[in-house]
């Protein structure tokens, strides 16, 4: 016997739309340092590991050495991948995800109150309060900023939505 519950509806689930991070060139390139770095690290450390093997295996010391070198570049270049690969701003039906890398930070939609976008700056903010103390920046390409507030305001419609050019932004500089 089938059981029905007495509202249905055909609507889907809002598809899950993934907005990836906008890095500096500086970033970047520092990144790419880093990764370099690293791969120097674990070759530098397999050549000296090399040497170690032939002589004497006995020191502890040594293969404590040895292992923290090749733990700290692998680490670091398995980091520095995951920031480059999966940094992004993911919303999903409930939720706004902020993925840095290997960590996450998850805020509920039913909880923003505004998004600004300031012209001027070329930056988005999302706040989560009345007074604008508890927010984040959304660090994604400008060409994509309308479809991420068109998105989040799908998502719940009671998000306000304002923006300030950029001769706004100036004239409150020069007031403070």
């Amino acid at each position: 016997m089938e059981t029905f519950s007495p509202v249905q509806t055909d609507e889907k689930p809002a598809p899950v739309k993934r907005y990836p991070f906008k890095f500096s060139t500086l970033i970047l390139v520092l990144c790419v340092l880093g990764l370099l770095c690293s791969a120097a690290g674990i070759a530098l450390t397999t050549w000296q590991f090399a040497g170690f093997l032939q002589g004497d295996l006995s020191s502890v010391y040594s293969w404590m050495k040895y292992l923290l070198l090749y733990l700290t570049s692998i680490l670091l270049a398995v980091l520095l991948t995951a920031m480059l690969l999966r940094s992004q701003y993911v919303i999903t039906e409930k939720q706004l995800v902020m993925q840095f890398g290997l960590i996450k930070s998850k805020y509920e939609i039913g909880q923003i109150y505004s998004v600004h976008l300031f012209r001027g700056a070329h930056k988005l903010a999302v706040y989560f309060d009345d007074f604008k103390t508890k927010y984040i920046v959304i660090v994604v390409k400008e060409t994509w900023y309308d479809d991420f507030i068109r998105t989040l305001i799908s998502r719940n419609e009671r998000i306000g939505f304002s923006f300030s050019t950029a001769e706004e932004e100036e004239n409150f500089k020069k007031k403070k």
